[in-house]
């Protein structure tokens, strides 16, 4: 939790993100992941500053808990002192113990944020599904909860001016931002029009504009001319050696030239004839993809 201090930004963490994604789609499936369409709704986890500090923050618990369809986990949630902005015992279950820095005494208005991220751990750890290493893992967490419909409380705790800053989460706002609008091309969602932070809507934009990008490389047919330009050259002189680009070129045993590349939605690669015009549908996502090859 940054709380008052310099908040990164930028795109440090994107390769694993991406993996994240990747991960989730493998561990649940598309077909699971589409059950998560619908987000956990502002009104379901708003809390007021007269609402009772206890039973508000096990009410939002509750309601985070049946977005991640955990019906037979209970978070038992108490505050205490801490760095962090919170801790759970990932432990067997049923019932879970969450600790909140005692911040959020005062600013419950986060409360759904950091409970979010904690429900998410509890999530991942049913399902067994972790990267080695702290950091790697906070990444996975905060990237499950942003793409499974709970993360944008996260983004919304996201607020900085010219002399405080609060983020919570282990993603900078603008990745927090990409990994919103990956799912937001998914589902046809638009989670700005819950941001309370102008900060986060302008995280959230800017994470939007990368997100799109990834749609845009080629050799998708919708890549620029730029894009286009670069991977004709690259096709032509495919012999010399493997450009500093995502897509790749290799010969199968027949010796035809196929194109490899990271599907824009699951980051799984996939690998096309060089033929022209393809239409290739990921296996792991089943997103088609209309390519320029």
């Amino acid at each position: 939790m940054a709380n008052g201090g310099p908040v990164e930004h930028g795109y440090p963490h994107l390769e694993t993100v991406r993996a994240a994604v990747t991960a989730l789609y493998r561990r649940l499936s598309r077909d699971t992941i589409e059950t998560f369409s619908a987000s956990v709704a502002p009104a379901d986890v708003a809390f007021c500053d007269t609402d009772d500090l206890h039973l508000g923050a096990q009410r939002v618990a509750r309601e985070i808990v049946r977005h991640f369809r955990l019906p037979d986990a209970r978070l038992i949630v108490g505050f205490r002192e801490m760095t962090h902005a919170a801790n759970v015992e990932l432990a067997a279950g049923p019932e879970y113990f969450v600790e909140l820095n005692d911040r959020f005494r005062s600013h419950r208005a986060d409360i759904g944020a950091a409970l979010a991220h904690e429900v998410a751990h509890v999530y991942l750890h049913r399902l067994d599904l972790a990267f080695p290493g702290t950091a790697e893992n906070e990444i996975l967490t905060d990237t499950a909860a942003a793409y499974l419909g709970a993360g944008w409380l996260l983004l919304d705790a996201y607020r900085e001016d010219a002399v405080s800053s609060q983020k919570l989460g282990y993603l900078t706002p603008e990745e927090f931002g990409y990994v919103l609008a990956k799912r937001a091309l998914l589902f046809g969602e638009d989670p700005s029009l819950w941001f309370t932070s102008p900060q986060a809507y302008t995280a959230y934009v800017k994470g939007r504009d990368r997100a799109r990008r990834d749609g845009q490389q080629p050799p998708l047919a919708a890549a620029g001319w730029a894009g286009r330009r670069r991977y004709a050259h690259d096709r032509r002189h495919a012999c010399d050696g493997p450009p500093a680009t995502p897509y790749a070129f290799a010969a199968d045993p027949a010796g035809r030239l196929r194109v490899s590349f990271p599907c824009p939605t699951c980051y799984q690669r996939i690998r096309v004839p060089v033929q022209g015009r393809v239409r290739a549908r990921c296996g792991l996502c089943r997103t088609v993809l209309e390519c320029d090859t």
